[in-house]
C-alpha cells in the first residue's frame, strides 16, 4: 500500500491507494458531514498520477477517500453474510403470464444478475385484486410458487440473499383489471387526483374506491401471511413489504388518502395499524429478522401525502426498528413523484431517518457507484440498491469492480415484451 497526501486550492485530502489496479476512482466525502461527496478522485497507475475534480464548493474542509472496495465488503443480512453491498431493488418488468406465474424468461434474467449482494424480486402481488399492471407476477397459487422455484434458483445461484417484494396495490387498481368488475379496494373512497390510469385502451380517470371494511382488512393481512409462506416455499430467504410510491400500506399511512375515523384513521399510531398488523402477521410465518419495509418518505406519488411526514415516517421507523427486521429500505428524496411533487412536500434525508433504525438500511435512487460508495462510507447507509443501472449492466458488480464503461438504458422494451430490452444487455467479456 502506498500513501499520498494531495494538496489543492483550500482543501487538503488524504488518499491511500493500491498501486496494482489498473485505473481506479475514489469517491471523497467530508470527514465530519454526512452528505454526498463533492470530490472525485481517479488514479491511474501506469503514470502515478492523482487526479482530484471538485465542485465550486472552496470551503476548507478534511475530507477522506472511498474506494470502491467499501461495496464490496460483507455484511451480515437476516442471519446470511452477503457478499457485497449491491441490491437489485424491486423492478417491474412484466414478463410474467398472465395469470402472475413467473416465466422461464424472468430466471434468465435474475441469474445474469445473481451477482448482486442482495436480490429483491420485482412487485409481486399478494392476490388478484392487489393488482394493477399486466403481466406482474404472484405469490397467491400453487402455478406461481412452481413458477418462482426455478426464478429464485437462478438468482441464489452467486450467493445472493433473495428476498420477496410483496405488494398490494390499493387505489391504483381499476375495475377494467378486476377480477369481479367492480372498483378497488383503498382506505377510505378518496379518488387519485392528478394522474390517470394506464389501461389497455389509453389514460382514463381513476375510479373512487371502494372503502375497505375492517373485516376486508384482515383479510388482506392473511393474503400478506400467505404470500409470505409461499413465498419460503418457492424458496425464497425472506420478504420485503412494500409500503412507498403510493400503493396500500402507503395510503394507510397517509392522511390524504386515510380519512378513516375508526382504529385504522385519524392518530399516526392508528395509520400504522394496517402496517403493524401485516408486519404481526407475516413474522408468525418467518422470522422478523427475514422481513424487510421499502418506504418511499419524501414522494407524493399518486396523490399520497400528509401535513407532517417528519413525524409520520419518524414514528414507523421507531416502529419497525423495534419489530427487529431484517432492514429498512428507503428511497431516496426527488425519485418517486419527484416531477410532481407538491410544493409544500417535505424532503426528508434518507441518512436522518436510517439514524433512527436499528439495523441495516438500504438506500435506493438515482445512485451510481461513487455516490453509492460514499453513502456506506458516511454510514448513511449499508447497501444500495441500483435500478435502471442494474437493468442495462446485467454484470454491474464486475463493471464496478474493474472500472469498465457502463452501458445506458434503453427505455424500448422496459415494461412486458420479450428478450429485447430486458435479457439481451451485452455482459463483459472474460479476459484471458
Amino acid at each position: 500500500m502506498t500513501s499520498a497526501l494531495f494538496r489543492s486550492i483550500n482543501t487538503v485530502i488524504a488518499c491511500t491507494f493500491p498501486c496494482a489496479r489498473r485505473v481506479h476512482s475514489w469517491t471523497c466525502a467530508p470527514l465530519w458531514r454526512r452528505r454526498p461527496p463533492v470530490h472525485v478522485l481517479t488514479f491511474a497507475p501506469q503514470t502515478r498520477s492523482l487526479k482530484c475534480e471538485r465542485t465550486n464548493d472552496r470551503t476548507p474542509f478534511y475530507v477522506r477517500c472511498v474506494l470502491f472496495d467499501q461495496l464490496f465488503q460483507p455484511l451480515v443480512l437476516g442471519g446470511q453474510t452477503l457478499p457485497n453491498r449491491l441490491v437489485l431493488p424491486p423492478l417491474t418488468r412484466s414478463r410474467a403470464q398472465e395469470d402472475g406465474v413467473p416465466t422461464p424468461l424472468m430466471a434468465e434474467y435474475y441469474r445474469q444478475r445473481a451477482g448482486a449482494g442482495l436480490v429483491i424480486s420485482e412487485g409481486t402481488v399478494v392476490s388478484p385484486q392487489g393488482a394493477s399492471y399486466a403481466r406482474v407476477p404472484g405469490l397467491y397459487s400453487a402455478e406461481q410458487v412452481a413458477g418462482w422455484r426455478p426464478v429464485v434458483a437462478a438468482a441464489k445461484s452467486r450467493g445472493a440473499a433473495v428476498y420477496a417484494q410483496l405488494w398490494h396495490v390499493g387505489r391504483q387498481a381499476h375495475s377494467s383489471v378486476q377480477p369481479d368488475g367492480t372498483p378497488p379496494w383503498a382506505p377510505s373512497p378518496v379518488a387519485i387526483t392528478g394522474w390517470q390510469y394506464r389501461s389497455p385502451h389509453g389514460r382514463i380517470p381513476f375510479e373512487v374506491p371502494r372503502q375497505l371494511s375492517e373485516e376486508g382488512i384482515a383479510e388482506i393481512v392473511a393474503q400478506f401471511a400467505t404470500a409470505a409462506r409461499n413465498a419460503v416455499s418457492a424458496g425464497f430467504d425472506g420478504v420485503e413489504l412494500h409500503a412507498a410510491n403510493g400503493y396500500l400500506f402507503d395510503q394507510f399511512l397517509n392522511s390524504s388518502a386515510n380519512r378513516r375515523s375508526d382504529r385504522y384513521g385519524g392518530s399516526t399510531e392508528n395509520r400504522l395499524r394496517f402496517l403493524h398488523e401485516v408486519i404481526d402477521a407475516v413474522s408468525a410465518v418467518i422470522p422478523a429478522s427475514r422481513i424487510g419495509v421499502r418506504i418511499s418518505p419524501s414522494s407524493t406519488w399518486m396523490d399520497v401525502f400528509d401535513p407532517d411526514k417528519r413525524g409520520l415516517y419518524s414514528a414507523l421507523v421507531r416502529s419497525v426498528s423495534e419489530r427487529g427486521l431484517a432492514y429498512l429500505h428507503l428511497v431516496e428524496p426527488g425519485i418517486a413523484g419527484s416531477l410532481d411533487a407538491r410544493p409544500d412536500a417535505e424532503t426528508i434525508e434518507s441518512a436522518e431517518l436510517g439514524g433512527l433504525f436499528d439495523g441495516p438500511v438500504i438506500v435506493t435512487g438515482g445512485h451510481t457507484p461513487d455516490t453509492a460508495a460514499a453513502a456506506v462510507s458516511a454510514g448513511d447507509a449499508d447497501l444500495v440498491g441500483f435500478g435502471r443501472l442494474f437493468i442495462a449492466n446485467p454484470d454491474l458488480p464486475r463493471r464496478i469492480r474493474t472500472g469498465a464503461e457502463l452501458t445506458g438504458l434503453r427505455h424500448e422494451g422496459l415494461y412486458g415484451g420479450g428478450p429485447a430490452g430486458y435479457t439481451d444487455y451485452p455482459e463483459l467479456q472474460s479476459s484471458n
